[in-house]
């Protein structure tokens, strides 16, 4: 999720009573032929849902001799900025999670070194945002949309909105919750999709309009979805009252995969028109102590092996083109065909004013 996220499936999975992986492997290096001490642990920085499966992990030890020790660093705003301010001495070797909506602020930053993983030529072109310099590789995709609560909408006899225009309609008001864009990665993506969907000249007076419509804003995602929306399994558990949220087209399998007993259908739906497309990479970080294992790592992570494992690991796309689906993924979870953009160039100028001005609206 991130998507990302995109869908921050370690978070909901906890939530869930789930035990996410946090590491494998240990930290043991060898001696290598010079006498000198050759790192065999690659340190992944990277956000809190970021997950994959014991298995695949033993797979790239096995491939490589590298065991993968991960680094969890919260929301992928916060690992972003705690990147930044370790530049030149980073806590790790890769950085997993950033996405379209923070590239232009690592990048800006010096925060990876170029590496052209080997593979790339397998993920298309419109998903490459830094062109030929490959400071970052894209590693998933997913969709940031709202979602709504299936059971309420139906036992109100109440069609649940489908755009961003219906979201602002009275018989929405005080029923759905976002993410602060200034904290949160799916808070970002989605002021990013009402920019895309009304402009510089309109996307404020949309915004005026949710807040009079009595929107709810909560830091994280986490927060947001495991304990405000009445649809997820953590937002029952806390007796939430909010049926709609900003979360991932990906989220409804989330539901079917966790739940005891398995539903025919997931208890969830995603409103389609809210949709922005989010996209997260890999890069090398500037300084790490073991380039060949980063590089070794972003090479797997793109590879058919990771790939396939993501979408019931973090609930988000691959971006390689051979790459099969779960059947529960397809089943549960919504296709975007035309979600909302912004291109990066447009991202990287406006993002930082879009969000004070969100905020001296939204806020005060």
């Amino acid at each position: 999720m991130s998507t990302t996220t995109k869908i921050a499936a370690g978070a909901l999975a906890a939530a869930l009573g789930v035990t996410t992986l946090t590491a494998c492997g240990g930290d043991a290096d060898k001696k290598s032929e010079g006498g000198g001490t050759a790192p065999k642990t690659v340190t992944l920085v990277s956000h809190d849902s970021f997950n994959a499966s014991p298995a695949v992990l033993k797979e790239f030890t096995r491939r490589t001799g590298y065991t993968v020790k991960v680094l969890k660093s919260g929301d992928a705003g916060e690992a972003v900025n705690k990147a930044i301010l370790t530049k030149g001495a980073p806590q790790g070797d890769v950085f997993f999670g950033v996405d379209n909506t923070l590239l232009s602020r690592a990048l800006d930053n010096g925060l990876f070194e170029p590496y052209e993983a080997k593979g790339l030529d397998q993920v298309p072109g419109a998903l490459r945002l830094d062109g030929d310099k490959h400071r970052v590789t894209p590693v998933d995709s997913g969709d940031i949309c709202v979602n709504y609560d299936k059971k309420y909408f139906a036992d109100k006899k109440l069609a649940p909105p489908q755009t961003f225009d219906d979201l602002a309609k009275p018989q929405y008001k005080d029923l759905l919750v976002v993410e602060n864009p200034e904290r949160s990665s799916p808070g970002l993506g989605f002021l990013l999709g009402t920019a895309a969907r009304y402009g510089d000249e309109g996307w404020q007076d949309y915004w005026k309009k949710l807040k009079a419509n009595g929107v709810k804003v909560v830091d994280s995602w986490e927060l947001a979805y495991n304990q405000e929306f009445s649809g997820s399994a953590g937002g029952k558990e806390a007796k939430a009252d909010r049926p709609l949220v900003v979360s991932y087209a990906s989220s409804p399998p989330v539901e079917v995969l966790y739940a005891e007993p398995k539903p025919a259908e997931a208890p969830t739906g995603v409103s389609t028109g809210t949709c922005f497309r989010q996209i997260e990479f890999a890069g090398l970080l500037t300084g790490a102590k073991n380039p060949d294992g980063g590089k070794a790592l972003i090479d797997f992570m793109i590879g058919k092996k990771f790939q396939e494992d993501m979408p019931l690991q973090m609930f988000v796309n691959p971006v390689i083109k051979d790459a099969e689906l779960p059947e529960l993924f397809t089943a549960h979870g919504a296709t975007i065909d035309k979600p909302h953009t912004v291109a990066p160039a447009k991202i990287a100028e406006k993002r930082d004013q879009w969000i004070r001005s969100w905020a001296s609206l939204v806020l005060k």
